[in-house]
């Protein structure tokens, strides 16, 4: 099917699916005995040849771009679309970052014997074919394929229709590497179409397809939340704050404050809420740099206080999502304020806490009920590459199966093993 074929009936759309599920299913059967080895190479055959194709992946790029400026996307949503060298030379590298990290398939979890001589052990096991679907980034392509297949799954990739152009050549180098490793192409797809018809189709593909990774945007990720018939590892919101504690460093807390917002403003690590102690020294420093730098802040009462330039914050403001340079300011009543704060209004993706005190940042570390908790760090660390995950297929913010930054062990499951010698149940 050809991107003609623009609008789909529903029936198209699910025997679509239905034929990519299928051709998935016995690829990831393939693929979950496959050597490491193999799977490490097909990811560094696929790297070279992003490598070798990059003039033509940021040409294809380009098309996106003047696509998605003369649409009137917003600069943030540009920001994450667009490709330059050495993003894509980040996209190779982070194949070849994958394919050196310990596969997880096989890896045994625990083991035990019973009184009566049984030996259970449980050993991990890939999920079988995942279902991605995406907005903006062509670099998920390279990520979530990279991830799947090294983690023994098979995957169908649905990038936006944005970066329609990028997500294609990007595919073509990762089914060269397949195909250099002697692997099925069949192990990564992408959807032929942008019809959202397509979307719905494999919202309902329970038996095809075993779990539903959704990165993008708020409208998709609750749409996916919302339709799916089959499991669901996804963030609706990227609430994050950043506390400034009354025992912080000064010298600490100005950078990691403008680094934490402005850094990049379109990733779902930035901070968007800045709370600062009431007892911290002197706060009006931190929020002009914000504002030097280019940042919108918006603060409570108490916040305007501080400088000329700040605007008043609405109700609305501290359960916003900006992914823009923007940020929301509030003074709280120390670490309790701020996690009573936090507990309002956290979307439980990612909270950091910046202090000297050792008693009081492991109070927000344990009490703080989110993902990814962080100490005297920038948020913007929030990022399966920074973990030393190789990459992400997302970042989960529910509370079973995987949290956090979602990699290779995220995409396993576990089976038991049952090892007898002949024993009868009484």
């Amino acid at each position: 099917m050809t991107e003609a074929a623009t609008l789909l009936r529903p029936a198209d759309a699910t025997s679509l699916i239905a034929g990519m599920g299928a051709r998935a299913r016995a690829a990831a059967q393939v693929l979950a005995a496959t050597p490491t080895a193999d799977k490490a190479r097909a990811l560094t055959e696929a790297a070279r040849a992003i490598r070798v194709q990059a003039d033509a992946i940021i040409a294809a790029n380009a098309k996106d771009v003047a696509r998605a400026q003369a649409n009137g996307l917003t600069a943030a949503m540009i920001d994450r679309l667009t490709l330059n060298p050495a993003r894509v030379e980040g996209m190779a590298a982070g194949l070849d970052a994958v394919a050196g990290l310990p596969d997880p398939v096989g890896r045994m979890i625990d083991e035990t014997s019973r009184p009566n001589g049984l030996v259970l052990q449980r050993v991990r096991v890939p999920l079988g074919v995942i279902g991605i679907i995406y907005e903006s980034r062509p670099n998920v392509t390279a990520d979530a394929g990279a991830l799947s297949l090294m983690s023994g799954n098979a995957c169908i990739l649905r990038g936006g229709s944005e970066a329609t152009d990028s997500n294609r050549a990007i595919h073509a180098a990762m089914a060269e590497g397949l195909r250099a490793a002697g692997l099925p192409e069949d192990a990564i797809q992408l959807v032929p179409t942008t019809d959202r018809a397509a979307v719905g189709a494999m919202l309902a593909a329970q038996g095809l397809i075993d779990i539903i990774v959704p990165r993008g945007g708020k409208s998709l990720v609750a749409r996916v939340q919302d339709e799916a018939r089959v499991p669901v590892l996804a963030h609706l919101d990227g609430i994050v704050h950043l506390y400034i504690d009354g025992a912080a460093d000064p010298a600490k807390a100005l950078p990691l404050a403008v680094n934490a917002k402005m850094r990049r403003t379109g990733i779902c690590g930035a901070t968007e809420t800045l709370l600062i102690d009431r007892a911290y020294a002197d706060p009006a420093p931190i929020l002009g740099a914000l504002i030097d730098a280019g940042c919108e802040v918006r603060g409570d009462a108490a916040a305007q206080t501080l400088d000329p330039r700040i605007n008043p914050a609405s109700d609305a403001d501290w359960d916003c999502e900006y992914l823009d340079s923007i940020v929301s300011v509030a003074l709280v009543d120390g670490v309790a304020g701020a996690m009573a704060h936090i507990a309002r209004h956290s979307s439980h993706h990612t909270d950091a806490i910046v202090t000297e005190d050792q008693p009081t940042a492991d109070r927000f570390l344990t009490g703080v009920d989110s993902a990814i908790v962080m100490h005297n760090a920038s948020t913007q660390f929030a990022d399966g590459g920074e973990f030393g995950l190789g990459a992400e297929i997302g970042i989960s913010t529910g509370r079973l199966h995987a949290r956090g930054p979602v990699a290779l062990e995220g995409l396993t499951t576990y089976k038991w093993l049952v090892r007898g010698s002949g024993q009868l149940r009484p």
